[in-house]
């Protein structure tokens, strides 16, 4: 079970940080060539983006690119240095339908191909941003073998639905989250929330972060490296809840040793989702 607790983004043309962006360990560093930078800078980018990502530092770390949309002139430029480069994930922004994942994905296996890299080695995340990415998210989620990871992106989503961002528990954006993590459960994949701007809010990240916990997200997409420890710690398991996944995990220990087919715990059924349930929770706990 891979943790994606965290996706940090690095600006790609910010050479201080494309170099130490990995010291804060994220669980996944995305470095990013699209609205990060400009339009006079997105070659350099790429270039500098591509040496990153050979740094011997980030084989630890989970690396992500957000390359240009399928509209624009960058965008395949973008894949080839990604995938030559050796990015794990490639992060497709302004996903408006399945077809564009799948014309990624040939795009991909070409390059693939061409530079030596096992089939199938590079994976691939959408960012929904759009009421049409929302609508269509169940099949841009499972769209290709290759999806890991569906993200939803709140401020174009907001836009194009003629509204904004308001405090509190942002009935505004309720359907999109719901919808986009409804996708990542049924193609079995993971789900990121979305950013949340201001870096000195604390109080306000850490509410949203609940919110964004409760509904099942696996993580949140960041923009400040202050943001990981806070995200971290609002994803461990208590103690209490650390305790009884042990408890769960060594009833269905024993009852797999008795040849049991069924076990209970404090009155309760032991069944496969209570047992992934607990075995994430040891996972968080460990990692935290």
């Amino acid at each position: 079970m891979k943790l994606r607790r965290s996706m940090l983004f690095v600006p790609g043309d910010n050479a201080a940080m494309l170099s130490t962006s990995f010291v804060y360990k994220p669980d996944s560093v995305m470095f990013d060539l699209e609205d990060a930078v400009s339009p006079r800078e997105k070659d350099s980018a790429r270039l500098m983006v591509y040496q990153a990502l050979q740094h011997p530092a980030y084989s630890d770390i989970e690396t992500v690119v957000r390359i240009n949309g399928v509209e624009t002139e960058w965008w395949q430029k973008d894949l080839e240095a990604a995938i030559r480069g050796g990015v794990d994930i490639v992060r497709l922004p302004k996903t408006e339908n399945a077809h564009e994942i799948l014309e990624l994905e040939a795009h991909v296996a070409r390059i693939e191909v061409a530079c030596g890299r096992p089939a199938g080695d590079t994976k691939l995340m959408a960012a929904i941003e759009s009421a049409s990415g929302v609508v269509n998210c169940v099949s841009i989620a499972s769209a290709s073998p290759r999806m890991v990871a569906i993200a939803i992106a709140g401020f174009d989503y907001l836009v194009d639905m003629h509204t904004r961002r308001s405090a509190g528990s942002e009935p505004e954006l309720f359907f999109a989250r719901a919808a986009v993590l409804h996708a990542a459960r049924n193609a079995r994949i993971d789900a990121f929330d979305v950013v949340y701007g201001n870096v000195n809010d604390d109080e306000g990240f850490l509410r949203e972060v609940n919110i964004a916990k409760q509904l099942g997200f696996n993580g949140k997409s960041l923009i400040h490296p202050k943001q990981i420890d806070l995200l971290h710690r609002a994803y461990a398991p208590t103690e209490e809840e650390v305790t009884h996944a042990k408890r769960v995990l060594e009833a269905a220990e024993e009852a797999r040793r008795k040849g049991l087919g069924v076990v209970s715990l404090d009155g309760k059924m032991i069944d496969p989702p209570v047992i992934h349930e607990a075995e994430m929770a040891l996972q968080l706990a460990e990692a935290a």
